[in-house]
């Protein structure tokens, strides 16, 4: 008799760097709204039901801006900076409530930025200024919205983002969504006082979450690299074989690698408390020297995507009837190196990322518990299997009914209710059941199509590459004429750099407005760098990398794992 299929969800919390390395503002307001919806609708729906568990991965580049982020708003409502270092924020902030022409400007393009069905049109009084604006617009009347105008817009704005949990139960957020219109002063600052609470409480919420065995924090290399592209470029043509690639490596990838590694785990123990036991690669992005680093700096799992191990198996694995090669994990090397990989289940998470959100909840979930039905019927005989549900953890819960909180309640409940299944994580898993099964060779991959086609291969990305290397030999060049602070500033610009999210954007499949703050931002980053070092800034940091234009499927934030999903 095998034991029941373990069913461990695994979400992935990320945002990059999105301060503008010029000016010191926040260029973009992801981190920080993320952060008051679904980092802590996550954690609450998670500590409210008996018997639930899951795996949260927070990157490093996302948990630092949350630190800044509330430790700049606790100095704000101290009174010990009279600016906030985010527009958004900013505008939220406004104590006379009066805006500039550049500001309403701002404030009617950004405060729309969410999911109009689900989280703006279900409150009549933020759908009225969505009209109002869209009329005023229609007759170049934007002059005739008042500053009340704006103020409601911006608040009604963070309303909006707060996660479901928080407008539910809390009772200043019921108070503003009830009275709906003209906000004071004091109504603003009560909602960034609310604002600052959230954000300020994820780390000790996680850590008790922990304690209390709900779930198991991981972390990815500290900026979000691509370490098999840093180590070698040509992992690139291992499964695409005409990728356009530098013409050189990546000058010290190896040592750059580790500089992330080792960090992550620095800043995960200051700020969890724990030192992690697994690890996403970023974009569970893998080679077989990737995680000989990730097993020898002492991490005893980690995770990537299905189709690196069909790549890796040389077959389809769901077009062979009965395998069940998906539904155990692998070691991978040798010695002290070894590390157990898990491969997500593309088919499961791509449903919940992609298709759910459109369904009737409880077909949804009942599709789902078909779908682990027939892995359990496949699995039976196994000693342990598991099943890896593996997604974005942010980007999409706005697309579901009130933030997707009554159908991760019911489908956790559901699968909690079941004796066939149960729900883990994986260190608890490993404990109870030591991977046995060894991979002969892993073909480097990621999650997205088993390939590394999202970073590099086509001019735009790679043409990222060779900016970041001209900028690494600057580094190598002039980092040892530097003071240690100066070296420290210089080697954290660098690691900004050396994330995944600006080639991830680069590309004609991708929303142009998108596409031009991540090229922007990217150059901005590459230019503080050589300033940082003494450099001279190249030319070339003058010249736009892509434009985009596309209309990526969620808006590019998200992509499925399986190019025929």
């Amino acid at each position: 008799m095998s034991k029941p299929l373990s069913v461990i969800f695994y979400w992935h919390m990320h945002q990059p760097f999105y301060c503008e390395a010029d000016t010191g503002n926040y260029h973009l307001p992801w981190v920080y709204l993320h952060a008051m919806k679904d980092y802590t609708d996550m954690a609450e729906i998670l500590s409210q039901l008996p018997r639930a568990k899951a795996v949260i991965n927070y990157v490093p580049s996302l948990t630092a801006q949350i630190e800044d982020y509330a430790a700049h708003l606790r100095e704000f409502l101290n009174g010990d900076t009279k600016t906030l270092n985010d527009p958004l924020l900013a505008a939220l902030a406004h104590k006379s409530g009066e805006y500039s022409k550049s500001e309403r400007e701002y404030l009617l393009e950004a405060c729309f930025r969410l999911n109009h069905e689900r989280n703006m049109h279900r409150y009549p009084a933020y759908s009225r200024l969505w009209n109002l604006a869209e009329h005023a617009k229609g007759h170049e009347g934007l002059n005739y919205l008042g500053d009340s105008f704006f103020s409601d817009l911006v608040t009604w704005y963070h309303l909006a983002w707060l996660g479901e949990t928080v407008r539910s139960r809390n009772f200043v957020a019921r108070r503003l969504i009830e009275k709906a219109r003209d906000f004071s002063y004091q109504d603003r600052r009560d909602l960034l006082t609310l604002i600052t609470t959230l954000l300020s409480d994820i780390p000790a919420t996680h850590r008790r979450l922990v304690e209390a065995g709900k779930i198991e924090l991981t972390t990815t290399p500290y900026a979000h690299p691509i370490i098999p592209l840093m180590l070698d470029f040509n992992t690139a043509r291992e499964t695409v074989q005409d990728a356009l690639i530098p013409n050189e490596p990546y000058p010290g990838g190896r040592e750059r690698a580790l500089d992330h590694i080792d960090l992550a785990r620095q800043s995960h123990e200051k700020l969890f408390g724990h030192t992690p036991s697994g690890c996403w690669p970023a974009e569970g992005a893998v080679s077989e020297e990737t995680l000989k680093l990730l097993g020898g700096s002492g991490f005893q799992w980690c995770a990537t995507g299905e189709a690196v191990l069909h790549h890796s198996l040389k077959y389809n694995l769901r077009e062979q009837q009965g395998n069940r090669d998906l539904y155990h994990p692998w070691l991978v090397g040798e010695g002290e190196e070894e590390i157990t990989c898990f491969f997500r289940d593309d088919h499961l998470s791509d449903l919940l990322g992609f298709e759910y959100s459109r369904w009737n909840m409880q077909d949804a979930i009942n599709n789902f518990m078909h779908e682990l039905a027939l892995i359990r019927h496949r699995t039976k005989g196994m000693d342990a299997p598991v099943v890896s549900i593996i997604m974005d953890g942010e980007n999409a819960w706005e697309h579901y009914h009130e933030n997707a909180l009554p159908f991760l309640t019911n489908l956790y409940q559901s699968i909690i209710e079941h004796d066939e299944y149960e729900l883990t994580t994986f260190s608890e898993y490993l404990g109870q059941s030591k991977a046995t099964e060894k991979l002969d060779h892993l073909v480097p991959g990621s999650w997205v199509y088993g390939n590394l086609s999202t970073w590099i291969g086509d001019h735009a990305k790679t043409r990222g590459w060779e900016l970041l290397i001209e900028a690494k030999k600057a580094y190598d060049i002039h980092i040892g004429e530097l003071t240690p602070a100066q070296q420290e500033e210089a080697n954290e610009q660098l690691r900004i750099c050396e994330g995944s999210d600006w080639c991830w954007w680069f590309g004609d499949y991708n929303p142009g407005a998108v596409v031009r703050d991540f090229d922007q931002l990217y150059r901005r980053h590459l230019r503080k760098l050589h300033q940082l070092l003494g450099s001279p800034v190249p030319p070339s940091l003058q010249e736009t990398i892509s434009t985009g234009g596309g209309d990526a499927e969620g808006g590019g934030t998200m992509r499925r794992g399986g190019a025929d999903s």
